[in-house]
């Protein structure tokens, strides 16, 4: 199998984006961006053995972040971010749009500050967390969680679709 593509964690958030809804209210504020940045990290970690993107999620207070998304986003604070309205689809390999897809029919569902508090119980975030100190997340703690959570049939479908 070939080395899985590498994205840019903007590239991640903007297809989160594009899939929200906000004709029926469903918006994405940055913090839940983060959440689903993260799920969707563990999945592809688990999934695909390697990361969807290579830059650091720490674990905040709020719950893990990619810093350089919460920078990027910050503006709109608790609000609802827009969605990209140039997101090309071919920019993404089939399979990874399964992941994405699934991650957000999944983890999209909830609010904000149920997907903290989500984040909040499992060992990534709870074994890096210190106060005040923004401690990386590392991509070997989020294999160890997510592989226990994701179904080898899952890994297996993945490898199957990236193959075609």
């Amino acid at each position: 199998m070939d080395v899985p593509k590498l994205y840019q964690p903007n590239q991640i958030a903007r297809y989160f984006l594009a899939k929200a809804d906000d004709e029926i209210g469903d918006q994405i504020s940055n913090l839940k961006l983060q959440k689903l940045c993260y799920y969707a990290q563990g999945v592809a970690v688990a999934a695909r053995n390697e990361p969807f993107f290579r830059a650091a999620i720490e674990a905040w207070a709020h719950g893990p972040v990619v810093p350089e998304l919460y920078q990027f986003y910050r503006d709109h604070g608790a609000n609802g971010i827009p969605a990209p309205a140039d997101l090309r689809l071919d920019d993404y390999d089939a399979a990874d749009r399964m992941i994405l897809d699934d991650v957000f029919d999944y983890y999209g569902q909830y609010s904000a500050w149920r997907l903290r508090e989500m984040t909040h119980q499992e060992p990534p975030w709870k074994e890096a967390y210190e106060r005040g100190m923004n401690h990386v997340i590392s991509i070997d703690a989020l294999r160890d969680y997510f592989s226990a959570e994701v179904a080898a049939d899952y890994a297996q479908k993945y490898e199957q679709i990236s193959r075609r």
